[in-house]
C-alpha cells in the first residue's frame, strides 16, 4: 500500500486540478473543430453568405444550446436546404440530421465557440422608406426583447439586425403557422403585426449593415 505525505497529497491534488483545467480548456477549444462540419452551410465563424441560412456567429451560447436541443427533439421544423460548399455541395440536408449525433459536450463547446465570434451583418438590398417606417414599429413591438435595434444577444434571443431577410421571413411564417414554438409574450406581440408592418420591420433590420 502506498502512503502519501500531506505534501505529496497536495502535489497530487494540484496535478489533478491542472489536468482538469487542461481537459476543460481542450473541450472549449473543441468547439471550433465541432463547428467545421457546420461551416459548409453557416460559413466561417458562423457568418453565412446564404440568404436562407442564418448568420449565427455572435449569438448567445444559451440561444445556440436551446436551438440545437429543439432541433434534436424536432420541436423546431427542420427545413431541408442545399449544402452550398464542401465535399457534399449540392446535396440536401437539414438541421435535425446535422445535430442528431452531437453529444452534450459537443453542443456546449460549439455554443461557446459561436458566442465568441463576431456577428457579421448581411449585405442585402432593402427598401429605405419601409425601413424608416419600421423604426417606430420595432420600438413598439420588438425592442423590449430584441434590444439595441435587434443587435443585442443579451436577452438570449436571436440577433435580428443584419440577419438575412429571407431567413427571418421564413421564421415568421413558421411562428405564425405553429411550426416553430414561441412564448406567449412574443405571440401576443406578433399577432398585432400585419403583413405590411412585418415587411417594414424586416426592412429596418436589413438596413443595418
Amino acid at each position: 500500500m502506498i502512503r502519501h505525505t500531506p505534501r505529496a497529497l497536495c502535489v497530487l491534488l494540484a496535478s489533478a486540478s491542472i489536468g482538469l483545467s487542461v481537459a476543460t480548456a481542450a473541450l472549449a477549444a473543441d468547439g471550433a473543430t465541432v463547428f467545421e462540419a457546420c461551416s459548409v452551410c453557416h460559413g466561417k465563424g458562423g457568418a453565412s453568405s446564404e440568404s436562407a441560412i442564418p448568420i449565427i456567429g455572435g449569438y448567445s451560447a444559451k440561444y445556440i444550446v436551446e436551438s440545437i436541443k429543439n432541433f434534436k427533439k424536432k420541436i423546431r421544423t427542420c427545413a431541408e436546404v442545399t449544402i452550398p460548399s464542401g465535399p457534399k455541395k449540392g446535396t440536401k440536408s437539414d438541421m435535425c440530421k446535422v445535430v442528431a449525433d452531437l453529444s452534450d459536450a459537443d453542443v456546449d463547446a460549439v455554443a461557446k465557440y459561436l458566442a465568441d465570434q463576431k456577428f457579421v451583418r448581411a449585405r442585402q438590398t432593402f427598401d429605405a422608406a419601409k425601413a424608416q417606417r419600421g423604426v417606430a414599429l420595432y420600438k413598439l413591438r420588438c425592442e423590449k426583447c430584441h434590444e439595441n435595434n435587434g443587435s443585442s444577444p443579451d436577452e438570449d434571443n436571436g440577433i435580428l439586425a443584419g440577419q438575412w431577410t429571407p431567413y427571418l421571413r421564413a421564421q415568421l411564417v413558421s411562428f405564425r403557422t405553429g411550426k416553430r414554438p414561441l412564448d406567449d409574450k412574443m405571440k401576443l406581440r406578433l399577432d398585432k403585426v400585419d403583413k405590411d408592418e412585418e415587411e417594414a420591420i424586416l426592412n429596418f433590420f436589413a438596413s443595418q449593415q
